[in-house]
């Protein structure tokens, strides 16, 4: 890695465009995937992001994170490594940078739905979650409970986004996961890969979530919708069944995160 001083201007290096208006999210949402980019957070987060294989492009820090950044980018000697003082590092990026060390990264290009589905046995679907941080929630869920993949439809919010990626401490880079197509196309990856399709919704064919747990297909699916609407209609018409977690003291349904830790953990294999 290369060792810079952060220029006073904050402009002398195109690549520290990177780091700007890092609170716009709009903006970021835009311009990262276009730019094939996201965002590491943490010396923690970028140690996964390297683990998993991908590249960095750029990195800021605080100078006391340094002895960590060179044992993690030995590899890339060719990195730039951008020090400054807390105020610099505000003000470039508008939040303050409290977890060491942020680094741009290279998106790894994303598997094909059916080749991720070949060999899996429990998957996660999120159909049109614009939360991130209830998107990072999930992924740790998925990594924690042992389902191998999600799979996110086309405005589900991005996985690789700052506050995903941070929220679900750097899983998102070790869960393997793709965007799944609209559901004309995406209902058949699923049933030609063998999986039943399980949405979780309230609806008065639901069957209980304790049903499912007592015989649950040895492939399933379980489709979470979006915050405050749920699922479409679309997704109600291609699964295979409904399924509604049972409550208690007038509580009519979970936060997304939450429903997917809950659905994740009865239909986990044994």
């Amino acid at each position: 890695m290369r060792v810079l001083p952060l220029p006073s201007d904050g402009l002398a290096d195109a690549v520290l465009d990177d780091f700007v208006r890092l609170t716009d999210v709009a903006l970021r949402r835009k311009l990262e995937p276009a730019g094939g980019l996201y965002l590491a957070e943490s010396t923690m987060v970028i140690e996964r992001a390297l683990a998993a294989g991908h590249r960095p492009r750029a990195v800021l820090s605080r100078a006391e994170w340094l002895p960590q950044l060179e044992a993690l980018l030995a590899p890339f000697p060719d990195v730039p490594v951008y020090l400054g003082d807390d105020a610099a590092l505000t003000a470039m990026t508008g939040f303050h940078l409290h977890r060491g060390a942020l680094a741009s990264m290279h998106r790894p290009v994303l598997p094909d739905p059916a080749e991720l589905l070949r060999t899996a046995r429990r998957v996660v679907v999120l159909e049109d979650v614009v939360d991130h941080t209830n998107v990072g929630a999930v992924f740790r869920s998925v990594a924690a409970l042992g389902a191998d993949a999600v799979l996110v439809t086309p405005r589900c919010a991005d996985p690789l986004y700052r506050r995903s990626v941070r929220v679900s401490m750097g899983t998102v880079l070790q869960v393997p996961w793709t965007r799944l197509p609209e559901w004309r196309a995406g209902a058949p990856l699923l049933h030609d890969a063998g999986f039943t399709i399980a949405a979780l919704a309230l609806a008065d064919t639901a069957i209980d979530l304790d049903e499912l747990e007592r015989r649950t297909p040895d492939r399933l699916a379980l489709v979470l919708g979006t915050e405050g609407d749920g699922l479409s209609r679309a997704a109600l018409a291609v699964a295979d069944l409904t399924v509604r977690i049972p409550m208690l003291h007038g509580v009519d349904s979970l936060n997304v995160a939450a429903a997917a830790a809950v659905a994740l953990w009865a239909t986990r294999v044994r």
